[in-house]
């Protein structure tokens, strides 16, 4: 195989591409989508956060981008059939998959409820398996998109190390690691030219992480949230936490050509926690 000419001016840009992003409204949802228009993509945004996904969306529309807003339950198969018809219908093709909706429940192992349990997992892997299924579905040759594309499901950091406290999401994060390999192998195997890979943030300043961090004090672990922040640093040997911008680059980066021969692997993006 011999090296093509590459312009590395463009090969970042994502200029005629469309991507459905899933729990858009706010946090790295919102920043991934706004990180995506901003390098030439066309963006359907889904959330169960109607007011606040319609609200981010129409800021994007502002400033010229082309994006729309539904709401959708990624638990639900029907309503992934009824988005991805929606992205094709509305932008004519579907090429970029982030399956970044997810929940999560903070209890001891002694009192998690199974239908606790069971709700974090049907989110954070039913939901990214309806998605694969269904991105895959269009984007393979004969789909009716059907130019390849690229999907990145977003893991976490407790998708490689464990944590007190958060059972089901461990499990689903670390599922969706594996998942994402999963897919990878057989859309290389089938020569689908669809890419999948896993993105596992660390800490990352964002509502979700404030509320997350707080509800270790609850459970007495520390004695307040600027200790538990304190002490998630404390084992960053960056010395610090990241911001939703972090995230969205890696992402562009995954769905973007400049990431043409990668597949099947894990971007970490945390600091350098679990690599210590």
């Amino acid at each position: 195989m011999t090296n093509d000419q590459v312009d590395y001016d463009k090969i970042f840009r994502l200029d005629g591409k469309v991507a459905l992003v899933t729990g858009g409204a706010r946090g790295i949802g919102a920043e991934v989508c706004r990180a995506l228009v901003a390098a030439g993509a066309k963006v359907m945004a889904t959330d169960l956060l109607e007011e606040r996904g319609r609200a981010m969306v129409e800021a994007l529309k502002q400033t010229g981008a082309h994006a729309a807003f539904r709401k959708q339950d990624v638990r639900d198969e029907a309503q992934w059939e009824a988005t991805v018809a929606a992205t094709l219908e509305l932008f004519g093709g579907l090429d970029i998959l982030v399956n970044n909706a997810g929940v999560e429940d903070l209890t001891f192992l002694t009192d998690t409820k199974v239908a606790d349990f069971q709700n974090v997992i049907a989110v954070n892997v039913t939901g990214v398996f309806l998605g694969c299924k269904h991105a895959v579905r269009v984007m393979r040759p004969g789909g009716e998109a059907g130019r390849g594309g690229s999907i990145i499901n977003v893991s976490s950091a407790a998708g490689l190390v464990g944590f007190p406290a958060l059972h089901g999401y461990t499990a689903s994060k670390g599922a969706v690691r594996l998942m994402s390999k999963s897919v990878a192998v057989e859309c290389g195997r089938l020569k689908q030219g669809v890419r999948c890979n896993s993105l596992h943030p660390g800490l990352i300043k964002t509502e979700l992480t404030d509320v997350w961090l707080a509800k270790f004090v609850d459970l007495g672990l520390v004695e307040s949230a600027e200790a538990s922040r304190a002490a998630f640093v404390a084992g960053i040997p960056m010395g610090h936490g990241g911001v939703t911008s972090d995230i969205a680059a890696g992402v562009l980066y995954l769905a973007s050509d400049a990431a043409r021969y990668v597949t099947g692997t894990e971007l970490i993006i945390d600091g350098g926690y679990t690599a210590t």
